[in-house]
């Protein structure tokens, strides 16, 4: 596989169109708290992050390919991290590159000594870049999500600064 190179910058008014298009995509539209169908939709996402945690574009070469946030932070040093990548962008270490990056940043800028993740256990892709980006598994929180009237097991995973 060829490295990726991607970096991370903070979320632009301007990357409304980039996030609409992303939101296209069927597996994305449940990683929004409403529906982004619209551009006013995907700048709303955008100012949804303004004090709830820190999300950052993806971005490869000029392109926002994805985005991964830490959230919940608490006076443990604990927060929870999240991860997109459009689908273009997928199965060439994108995810992977961007958590581990976002993981850096959480410890040294941050301070956090503890990184969780949830992915539903009928999701092996994501499972891939949690282990991958150096989060152990540590078990299955069973029926945990539900949608559209589904239960979905989900498999946690964290990361240590001491790891």
């Amino acid at each position: 596989m060829t490295p990726v190179n991607v970096r991370l910058r903070e979320w632009r008014e301007a990357d409304a169109p980039a996030v609409l298009r992303a939101f296209q995509a069927p597996d994305l539209r449940r990683q929004a708290p409403w529906p982004v169908v619209t551009l006013k939709d995907a700048s709303g996402w955008i100012a949804s992050w303004d004090g709830v945690g820190h999300a950052f574009a993806v971005v490869e070469g000029e392109r926002v390919v994805g985005n991964v946030a830490v959230t919940r932070l608490d006076s443990h040093g604990n927060g929870w991290v999240s991860y997109w990548v459009v689908p273009e962008a997928r199965g060439r270490g994108v995810a992977v590159a961007a958590t581990e990056l976002l993981a850096r940043w959480a410890f040294d800028e941050r301070g956090l000594y503890r990184l969780e993740l949830g992915h539903r256990t009928n999701n092996p892709a994501s499972c891939r870049v949690a282990t991958k980006a150096g989060f152990l598994p540590e078990g299955i929180e069973r029926g945990k999500l539900g949608y559209e009237g589904v239960r979905y097991d989900v498999e946690r995973h964290a990361r240590l600064a001491t790891d």
